[in-house]
Formats: C-alpha cells, sequence, structure tokens
C-alpha cells in the first residue's frame, strides 16, 4: 500500500473565488445562448490559467454546451451538428473512464457503471466510433443526459465543499474494495428490478388468460357483445396481487403494460377476440378503441386507477408515441390515450352520471391532469391523431387556452403531421386560410371556384349567353401587346406564339411539337470567333501597377502544390475555345 502524505496539498484555482463559479456554473446551465457563451470566455480564462491541467468536467461541459449553443443558432445542417455533438461525446465518454484504466484494458462499459454512466451512452460513443452516425435526436439527448450528470457530479459538488480543480469521476484514493462494493449493490438493484419485471409479466399473462376463458365462454353464448360477467375466484385473486404488487412496483407496471401483448394487442390476440386486424387503418386521424378489447382489460385497469398510475400510464403512452413506433402501435397508443381523456371528460361524466352507467368506464370520478404537460408531450409526439387528441385535451381542460392559440396549434401539428385537418373547413365568412401545405392551396383553390360559381350564378340573366369556363387559362394578349413584342424580337428566329396551346401538357423546358433530339433547338445560321476576338470591357482588363501589369497564375484545385499556368498554355487554351 501507498503511504499517505500527512502534508495537506495546496491547489491553484483558475477562478478568483467560489462565487465566480457559481457565477459560471448558472450561466452554463442557464438554456440562453447569450449567456452560455459568456460563461464559455470565463471557461477560456480558466483554461489559459489551467494550461494542461483543466479538470475533465469543466472541459466536457463547455464542449457539450458549445454544441448546444452552435445548435440554437440555426446556421448549420444537421450533418455537422451530429459531428460537433459526436466529438464531444466521444471525447467526455474517453476521458472520464481513461484514468480508471489499469495496465490491462478494462471494458469501456464496466468503466461507465462504475461512475453511474447507462450502458445507452456508451453504445451511443460505440456507433459514432465504428459504426453509422446516429441521428441528432440521439445526440441531442446524449448531451443533455451527459450535461445534467456532470451537473450532479462534478460542479453541485464542488459547491458543497472546497474548491479544487483536481476532481475526477473516480477518486484515486478509492480503494478496490469499494469499486466492487457498489458494483455488487447494482447488480442486485438491476436482479431485483428483473425479478420484479418477470413477476409483473407473470401476473398479467395469467390474467390474460383468465379474460381469453371468459371471452370463450361468452361467445358460446351468443353474448361477446353484451356486458362482461363479474370476475371469478381466480380472476379476483390475480386482480388482488396486482392490486398489491403495483403499490410497490407502480413503475414497472406501467412500462410492461406498454409492451406488445398487452395494452398493444398482437395479432394473434386480435383474432381471438374476433376483431379485424385492418380496423386500425380505417380511420387513424381519430382513434377509437374496439370495445371488446377494452372490456377486457377493464378489470385490470379498474384496480389500478389512481389519479398517480393514471397520470404515469399517460406520460408512458406520450412516451411511447414519441419513439415513432409501427402504424398498429400508433393506433392503439393514440386509441388509449384518447379513451383515458374520454373517460375524464366532463361531458361523458355527466352523461354517465345521469345514466348510472359505470361498468365501461376506467374510473368514474374526473381527474386533475396536468394540462399544459400534456399538451407538450401531445406535440412532441406527432401522428396522424394527434389533432384529433390536441382537441380533446383543448375541450376538457379546467382553463382553455386561447381560441387563436388552439387554432395555430391545431394548424401546426396538421402541416407537421401532412394530415387532413378534420372540422376544419373555413366558413364562408372566414378570413382566408393561410397556405402551408399542397392541401392548403387545393383547398383555396376548390373555394374560389366555388365562389366565382356562386357569382356567376348569380350574375346570370336569362337573355345573356355566356359561354362556359375551360380549364385551360389561356393568356390573352392585346393587338399593341402583340405587336410591341414582335418588334422587340425583331431579327431574331424567335416569334411571339398566339395559339391556344394547353400548356399544361408539356414540362417546363419543352415547346409543342419539339423533338427528343436537343439539336433541334440549334438556329440555321450562326458564325464562330475565337477568345481573342472576344470583345472585352474596360473595367475587366487586367489592373497596372506603374508601368507593369501583374502577371497572371492560375493554380490547381490542389492549393500551393498544384501546377501553375503559363501564359503559353493559357494562350493555347484559349485558341481552342470558339464561341457561338
Amino acid at each position: 500500500m501507498k503511504k499517505k502524505t500527512m502534508g495537506k496539498t495546496r491547489h491553484v484555482m483558475a477562478w478568483m473565488n467560489k462565487a465566480e463559479f457559481e457565477h459560471v456554473m448558472e450561466y452554463l446551465y442557464s438554456k440562453e445562448p447569450a449567456l452560455q457563451k459568456h460563461a464559455l470566455h470565463r471557461i477560456s480564462a480558466w483554461k489559459g490559467r489551467f494550461g494542461q491541467s483543466t479538470p475533465v468536467a469543466v472541459d466536457s461541459t463547455a464542449d457539450l454546451v458549445r454544441c448546444q449553443v452552435l445548435d440554437s443558432m440555426g446556421q448549420l445542417e444537421a450533418s455537422d451538428l451530429v459531428l460537433l455533438y459526436g466529438m464531444a461525446l466521444v471525447r467526455f465518454v474517453n476521458l472520464i473512464t481513461e484514468r480508471q484504466q489499469k495496465k490491462v484494458a478494462r471494458p469501456l462499459r464496466r468503466l461507465a457503471r462504475n461512475i453511474n454512466i447507462p450502458e445507452w451512452v456508451v453504445n451511443l460513443r460505440h456507433d459514432l466510433t465504428h459504426r453509422g452516425l446516429p441521428s441528432l435526436k440521439w445526440c441531442r439527448k446524449g448531451c443533455e443526459f451527459v450535461l445534467d450528470w456532470l451537473h450532479q457530479e462534478y460542479w453541485s459538488r464542488q459547491m458543497g465543499s472546497q474548491l479544487t480543480e483536481n476532481w475526477n469521476s473516480l477518486s484515486e484514493d478509492e480503494d478496490e474494495e469499494e469499486i466492487v462494493k457498489r458494483h455488487e449493490r447494482d447488480l442486485l438493484i438491476r436482479q431485483t428490478e428483473i425479478e420484479a419485471h418477470k413477476k409483473v409479466r407473470e401476473l398479467l399473462i395469467s390474467y390474460e388468460q383468465e379474460q381469453f376463458q371468459t371471452y370463450e365462454e361468452l361467445a358460446k353464448q351468443g353474448g361477446q357483445h353484451g356486458v362482461w360477467p363479474d370476475a371469478s375466484a381466480d380472476l379476483s385473486w390475480i386482480l388482488t396481487q396486482i392490486k398489491h404488487f403495483a403499490t410497490e412496483a407502480r413503475d414497472i407496471f406501467a412500462d410492461v403494460l406498454m409492451h406488445d401483448g398487452f395494452l398493444i394487442p398482437t395479432a394473434e390476440q386480435l383474432e381471438s377476440l374476433d376483431i379485424d386486424p385492418s380496423e386500425d387503418s380505417v380511420d387513424k386521424f381519430a382513434p377509437c378503441l374496439p370495445r371488446v378489447f377494452l372490456h377486457f382489460w377493464l378489470p385490470c385497469l379498474k384496480v389500478l386507477n389512481s389519479s398517480i398510475f393514471i397520470n404515469l400510464i399517460l406520460d408512458k403512452l406520450f412516451a411511447e408515441l414519441s419513439n415513432e413506433p409501427s402504424s398498429h402501435r400508433t393506433y392503439y397508443i393514440a386509441s388509449w390515450i384518447s379513451e383515458i381523456l374520454l373517460c375524464n371528460s366532463k361531458s361523458e361524466l355527466k352523461a354517465h352520471k345521469k345514466l348510472k352507467i359505470s361498468k365501461e368506464r376506467i374510473f368514474v370520478n374526473r381527474l386533475q391532469f396536468p394540462w399544459q404537460n400534456l399538451i407538450s408531450a401531445c406535440v412532441n409526439a406527432p401522428c396522424p391523431a394527434t389533432p384529433f387528441l390536441l382537441r380533446q385535451i383543448f375541450s376538457d381542460m379546467d382553463k382553455p387556452l386561447p381560441q387563436d392559440a388552439q387554432r395555430n396549434l391545431l394548424q401546426l401539428c396538421s402541416i407537421y403531421t401532412q394530415g387532413y385537418h378534420r372540422n376544419s373547413s373555413p366558413e364562408p365568412s372566414d378570413p382566408p386560410q393561410p397556405v402551408y401545405t399542397l392541401q392548403n392551396l387545393q383547398e383555396r383553390l376548390k373555394s374560389n371556384a366555388s365562389q366565382n360559381r356562386d357569382t356567376h350564378s348569380s350574375n346570370h340573366t336569362p337573355g345573356s349567353l355566356q359561354a362556359p369556363p375551360t380549364e385551360e387559362l389561356q393568356e390573352k394578349l392585346s393587338a399593341e401587346a402583340v405587336q410591341e413584342r414582335n418588334s422587340a424580337l425583331r431579327g431574331s428566329p424567335w416569334s411571339v406564339c398566339t395559339d391556344k396551346v394547353p400548356w399544361k401538357q408539356y414540362p417546363l423546358g419543352k415547346v409543342p411539337g419539339q423533338p427528343e433530339d436537343p439539336s433541334c433547338l440549334m438556329v440555321e445560321s450562326y458564325s464562330t470567333f475565337t477568345v481573342f476576338d472576344q470583345q472585352v470591357e474596360l473595367d475587366q482588363l487586367p489592373q497596372h501597377h506603374g508601368n507593369r501589369s501583374v502577371p497572371l497564375q492560375t493554380r490547381g484545385a490542389s492549393g500551393s502544390d498544384g501546377l501553375l499556368w503559363t501564359h503559353n498554355d493559357l494562350s493555347k487554351l484559349k485558341a481552342g475555345l470558339k464561341l457561338f
């Protein structure tokens, strides 16, 4: 063992005092580009004082924040941003794990696990280094996580204790036994989570088996479309186990329910419940959960219908929707969101209380939802049903948004998803909607055509005879305009076309009767002359300095290493060029 020195080690700080350190930390994590730039300038000054001893955490934080600042400016392409984020993330993982390496190299995943860096960050670094570049979305996500990790592991700890620049992600005085103990604790936690997932899956699979058996009995009796019977003794025991276990592992229950085969049915499950699998493509803009499938899961969801769990389910559903799932998963995820919002609707609650119907509802009493968070989650997870879900949220909010804000959000979502805006056809008295997409343009043309027809019919009298409108809109030129254009083209092989030509049948750059051979565009007679005979304007002549002209030197594409063109070479090239 190394003998520790009893003397106190003295450190030289790059910052003046603790106030400056806190000032820079707040500006770095302010999300304001101007403040972040100021903090980056201060760190540049620190580096001038530190030299090669700049703390890894400070260096990595500056690199990642610089990427965010450049990203917010909107002047770089996505591929350039991926390279910037990638370099900063690769440097972070390499530098933060470098001091843990021993004589025998150890895997980066193990080293990262020791300092609470998840495996997906190491995998992101691996993809950036050895495989195809990841998407910009994943690079931004990795940057945000690493910055949060640095804030928690370095900046916050520094503020809570004596400032020192000699910070490592893993203390060099930390014994190997502590590393082993920490690793064992992490393994134990991970094993407990795996066992909990397994237990939840077993409970939910047992529940599904009981429900499938109940449905088969209903089908034999011809009552599969009626009210399902009360829970059997076996199902009641399973529901009791689910309720007991959900109080301890609520998050795990919500995660497992998001998997295929549970809230998102498989094709085999749909077939067993006599549900047509093609229903999810009938109306993807206004999804509706099949009633049989809702009845299938109602007993389980009623057991878990606490306000906390319902909000957690909504968060998980929107999170799954933001991962761009398949069309089948998208339909059922959006259907469950719509069903939960419908259960909480004021009008639906009044109607069901009036009719005293509660068996088809997940919960009876109205819940308090974080409406602003729901709007943000819905907008951040665009899909064909996003406008439909937004309308449900708007109609149920305790304090609705202004009508202008609702209309703008719906239009933005419709543009982003390229979906048809249901119930958004403008009234005759409404002002014309702005044209954002081809669909908007088509609607504007249809509206104008309809208004023109109404005007035509109102102005039409029995004594007036008007020709029916034609689809082709021909340019009507007056005799003076034709004469003026012909005079401008006098002496040219071109002339003004006054024929009625259906130009929409011809692509741009092509005229009627034009063959495929482009040589037909050549004029019959033409003359040529060399470059030396070309008339040059005086301002294009080379500049003179005194009595000498500056010699012309043209380099190749390789810069200073390329060959120089001599005047003799240029004269030969010019002599061979001919201009029409």
